[in-house]
């Protein structure tokens, strides 16, 4: 292989690739990065969850506090007829 071929995009792109992937310094980078945003998306995962839960039941919950709040503002009907 002559120095004018990584000269050739294609050439010196694959030569960059090889050279990165057998590089240990590159792969430990690249193993560390691969387990952190896995960790980070778990983590970010688990607040959305973690907050959609919170939100239902709150949300249930004051729905509830309405329909009860409106029960004891609202008389029966029942039993006040004035014979």
């Amino acid at each position: 292989m002559d120095v004018d071929d990584f000269a050739q995009p294609e050439v010196g792109i694959a030569a960059l690739v090889t050279a990165t992937i057998f590089s240990p310094r590159v792969r430990r980078f690249l193993r560390r990065g691969l387990v952190y945003g896995a960790a980070g998306a778990l983590m970010a995962g688990d607040a959305v969850t973690s907050f959609t839960r919170g939100m239902r039941q709150g949300a249930r919950r004051a729905k509830e506090a309405t329909s009860q709040e409106a029960d004891q503002a609202s008389p029966s009907v029942k039993g006040s007829g004035g014979s």
